[in-house]
């Protein structure tokens, strides 16, 4: 470098031992106190003030200060209590903000563990800050205190840094001893030398050197500080009640977060042993997430139930859980914390993001970490395995994320290395879920973009057993505390509902391609959602989720393929003789053996406690969170006849309630509304305005290609964009959100956010049917999103669909959209002023019709 690239320390003879500083550098001092590192700070900041240096002091610590403001030095308050990213990120953007060749103060690092409690974390800290203060030729002071960090720690800032310092104060004296220079080099310059005043001389004789370092107290690699902490947790399991408490506290705090209404619930039911619990199968450092979270504290509020109803029926969970940190370190040592920060502003949010979650599934891991891995998976063995996603702000009040991040099951067979790889490519792919497009939108218009949100991950052993090849649970499904789906004015709202099925909970929580979970209203729970004994195949489960132990993976099979199979219980509890195939049958002169049956779990439901105890249980974690409940559970039976549950999720239920009764409509003729049904809508009472009806013509969409049935979700995604802020009802033949075209329309819930309610409409010749998935991924964001919905199965007494209501006005499609011409013929949008939606739950009717007109001007095509 050139002179004028050179700056000094303030200490003219340290100057000549190091020559001088560079433009670049960024220096680190090992001290023994704070006083020790002001005392070379002092020198520094003036001879930078002196040579009109902008100078810049973080301050994040709560240790005295160590520059006071003046003029051209610049004091910042930087918050480090809300974790690593918004940290390492508000300080990103003050130094891009500052520019170039300016020269930097921070804070003892040491000082981070206090609200890190993680050496892991400060090791990234300084590992993303250090090369960009490089880029902008600054200089800047940093400081660690002696042996309060671990030899990893130490070699990865060493590693990073330019200079690396030795500061001692011995007998009075101050010594410095070099022990990184980068880039210079002289005979002398890595002995240790003794500063007085100006000077620094060397201490070249090994008399004195050994002297000298027989004073020093080297320390042995000491343990990290986040393991200090659990041995203090520990010991005070056995001290007293107010050490336990603020114990737990601290625990909390590392484990689950400060200051938010979940973290006050985990205070009434986690205490110290709980946690401790915990902390021994966390993986890495930070926080363990909303999911992990959620699940530990609803199997606590179960436990703890003073009746002690639940205990015994609660299968104990294995899980284990991978620290937030674990997903900052795989970023930052893999590089892409620039590419993050660029993320994480308004320009590069979705671009950027993009980006990151290709990169996000080809990173590697440290081989610390690796070898934890490796050590849960022996733990587990060649048990089925789940690797989920457990965010910060996952499963959260306010914010479920339901179905935004993956969750990835690893049949867990084969070799070690080839278990391992597949647990690595799981976790791979869950971090990169993070980034997808439809979790950024979610954040997004949840108003979350400015939170940080860092991706845990919780690691379950999966509930079930073999049958056969195959490894699955004999019923899985969700439940909800309070039924805003109540398909009969008879029905309890307030005793929760069940979505079951048999295998894995995946078909539970997923809009299944040709089948239908049983919906299992808890005060009336053989009551079926089918009136209609013949129509009850038809909406029942006929595909089956399990683990194929033989092809090592996640497979869809058909019913049949399972219950040709030994299940270690009674099929009767899951299986019912389908009554009216065998009426058929015997009109025929059939009597086949076995005979046709139906997926129902009638004998579960009528023969056993559980829909009871699935009642009870929803009702004490509702009271518990003094709100309602959304959880995911497994069912497995003994030969026996016992059963346990297995509560593997619990997240605030989001819910608007029923809201207070409107007035509803009178309906003098068929021809007065756009629509009309009894029943089969969601969404509660509502008396809601559309000016806009988007609707997708049934027998148009079916004639279309497999492609453009695709380009007719984009083409609904750009009218939610267009429309947005005006009351909107979406229209359209069989499945909103479904994956698979022949079902309904593929949008995904990003290009129909906006509208205010929602129609599935029935078409049989078409083969078009909804599915009213109450408890599924796609109703939880319909609920958070504020949309109602309602389905329209034409061909039902009493369901009205008048279609000319919306194809007899003029269709505005290329209005909003000029480049959708060729979609005009499939995709009409009609403006119908006044329209409104009117629906009443105790009477369970739902109304489309302009407010107060006496009829439709339009020709009318009445179904039903």
């Amino acid at each position: 470098m050139a002179y004028f690239d050179h700056a000094s320390t303030g200490i003219p003879g340290l100057d000549r031992v190091i020559d001088d500083l560079r433009l670049g550098d960024n220096v680190v001092w090992q001290v023994d106190s704070v006083a020790e590192y002001r005392g070379v700070v002092e020198p520094f900041v003036q001879r930078a003030l002196d040579d009109g240096r902008r100078v810049v002091y973080i301050r994040f610590a709560s240790h005295e200060p160590l520059v006071e403001e003046a003029e051209h030095v610049g004091v910042y308050r930087v918050e480090a209590g809300q974790g690593f990213e918004s940290f390492a990120t508000a300080i990103h953007r003050l130094i891009a903000a500052e520019g170039n060749r300016v020269f930097y103060v921070f804070d003892c690092l040491t000082d981070l563990l206090q609200r890190w409690h993680s050496d892991l974390m400060i090791g990234n800290f300084f590992t993303v800050s250090c090369p960009f203060l490089y880029e902008l030729e600054t200089v800047a002071y940093f400081a660690l205190i002696r042996n309060q960090h671990t030899f990893g720690t130490i070699a990865g800032i060493r590693g990073t840094t330019q200079l690396l310092l030795d500061l001692y104060d011995i007998d009075g004296r101050r010594y410095v001893h070099p022990l990184k220079v980068w880039d210079r080099y002289s005979p002398t310059m890595f002995f240790p030398h003794v500063l007085t005043g100006d000077t620094a001389t060397s201490i070249t004789s090994s008399a004195e050197t050994a002297r000298l370092f027989s004073s020093v107290d080297r320390g042995k690699d000491r343990p990290d500080h986040w393991h200090i902490l659990l041995q203090q947790a520990q010991e005070a399991l056995s001290a007293g009640q107010d050490q336990q408490r603020e114990v737990a506290d601290l625990l909390r705090s590392v484990l689950i977060v400060q200051g938010s209404r979940m973290a006050e619930l985990c205070g009434r039911h986690l205490g110290l042993a709980d946690l401790l619990a915990v902390a021994t199968r966390e993986i890495g450092t930070g926080l363990i997430g909303g999911k992990s979270v959620g699940m530990l504290m609803a199997r606590a509020i179960l436990a703890g139930d003073d009746r002690d109803r639940f205990a015994d029926r609660l299968e104990p969970h294995d899980s284990f859980y991978l620290g937030a940190d674990i997903f900052y370190t795989y970023i930052v040592e893999n590089g892409w914390w620039k590419l993050r920060t660029r993320q994480k502003t308004a320009e590069g949010y979705l671009d950027c993001g993009r980006e990151l979650q290709q990169r996000l599934l080809e990173g590697s891991f440290p081989a610390r970490i690796r070898e934890e891995f490796f050590r849960m998976l022996e733990h587990f063995g060649q048990s089925p395995i789940i690797v989920r996603s457990s965010s910060l702000l996952e499963d959260n009040f306010g914010n479920a994320f339901a179905g935004k991040y993956d969750s990835v099951f690893c049949a867990n067979q084969g070799t070690p290395e080839q278990r391992y790889q597949a647990f690595e490519d799981a976790i791979r792919r869950v971090y990169a879920s993070s980034m997808s497009a439809e979790a950024l939108t979610y954040r997004r218009r949840r108003g979350l973009v400015d939170r940080d949100e860092q991706m845990a991950i919780l690691v379950q052993r999966v509930s079930g057993d073999h049958h056969g090849d195959a490894f699955y649970p004999h019923a899985a499904g969700v439940g909800n505390s309070a039924n805003l789906y109540v398909w009969d004015p008879d029905l309890d709202g307030g005793a929760g509902m069940m979505r079951l099925v048999c295998g894995l909970g995946t078909r539970a929580v997923d809009r299944t391609f040709h089948d239908y979970a049983r919906i299992v209203s808890l005060d009336d729970p053989t009551r079926h959602q089918v009136s209609d004994p013949g129509e009850r195949k038809k909406y029942s489960q006929r595909y089956v989720d399990v683990i194929s132990l033989a092809d090592n993976a996640l497979v869809t099979v058909p019913l049949s393929a399972v219950t040709g199979h030994d299940i270690k219980t009674d099929w009767s509890l899951f299986l019912s003789p389908d009554a009216a195939a065998l009426e058929r049958l015997r009109a025929r002169g059939q009597r086949p053996v076995p005979g046709p049956t139906v997926l129902d779990f009638e004998g579960l439901l009528s023969t056993t406690d559980f829909a009871a105890l699935m009642r009870d249980m929803l009702a004490a974690l509702s009271a518990a969170y003094d709100y309602p409940v959304d959880i995911e559970f497994t069912v497995n039976f003994a030969s026996n006849g016992d059963y346990k549950i297995n509560l593997v999720q619990c997240r605030p239920l989001q819910t608007r309630g029923l809201g207070e009764a409107v007035p509803m409509p009178q309906l003098h003729s068929p021809r007065d509304c756009l629509f009309a049904t009894g029943g089969d809508f969601m969404g509660g009472n509502v008396r809601l305005p559309v000016e806009y009806v988007i609707y997708v013509r049934a027998a148009a969409y079916l004639a279309l290609a497999e492609q453009d049935k695709h380009a007719v979700a984009r083409q609904v995604g750009v009218l939610n964009r267009e429309l947005k802020g005006n009351g909107v009802l979406l229209l359209g033949p069989g499945r909103w959100g479904t994956t698979t075209p022949s079902l309904g329309v593929p949008v995904s819930f990003a290009d129909l956010s906006n509208v205010t309610a929602i129609g599935e409409v029935a078409f049989t010749d078409g083969g078009f049917a909804p599915e009213l998935s109450y408890g599924s991924h796609f109703f939880a964001d319909l609920v958070e999103t504020g949309i109602f919905y309602v389905a329209l199965f034409t061909g039902r007494p009493g369901v009205v669909f008048n279609e000319e209501w919306i194809t007899g006005r003029p269709n505005l499609l290329l209005e909003l959209d000029p480049q959708g011409a060729a979609r005009a013929a499939v995709v009409h949008v009609a403006r119908i002023e006044g329209l409104e939606v009117f629906s009443d739950v105790v009477t369970q009717r739902c109304i489309c019709r302009v407010a107060g007109a006496a009829h439709s001007p339009w020709a009318t095509t009445i179904v039903g």
